[in-house]
């Protein structure tokens, strides 16, 4: 459920479902984060997706995976937060994915920021993707 209202642009209800899933002692795995966060970086509820985010390690005990890092990136650089997305990026605790790359040159092309986005376009091309 909370993956269908993400992926259909009602983040608000996909933000509830997962509360009420947490009220009701409902495992939460790092599907239903990756749906969260996805959620939150196309209806642009970047203090919320923050707050998942931070949560997974802390409250959850769940490892952000590198679906988890493309989200955030895709969410920062959308909000306009190049700069943060970029650190995020060099912050990893695993290899920086294609999907996490792309978040951030896409990011680059609406904010129209050319430096970043060719320097990133390098470090792609440098062989900084993972398999």
């Amino acid at each position: 459920m909370l993956g269908g209202y993400a992926m259909h642009g009602h983040a608000q209800e996909a933000l509830g479902h997962f509360e009420r899933m947490c009220k009701e002692g409902v495992m939460i795995d790092n599907v239903t984060f990756t749906s969260l966060l996805s959620g939150c970086s196309h209806a642009g509820l970047l203090d919320e997706g923050l707050q998942y985010f931070e949560s997974m390690g802390f409250v959850y005990n769940k490892s952000p995976t590198v679906e988890h890092y493309a989200c955030m990136v895709d969410l920062l650089g959308r909000a306009g937060f190049l700069n943060e997305a970029e650190g995020l990026i060099t912050t990893m605790l695993c290899q920086p994915s294609v999907s996490v790359w792309k978040a951030l040159l896409s990011a680059c092309r609406v904010h129209g920021d050319v430096d970043m986005g060719e320097r990133t376009a390098r470090r792609v091309s440098g062989g900084g993707l993972c398999k």
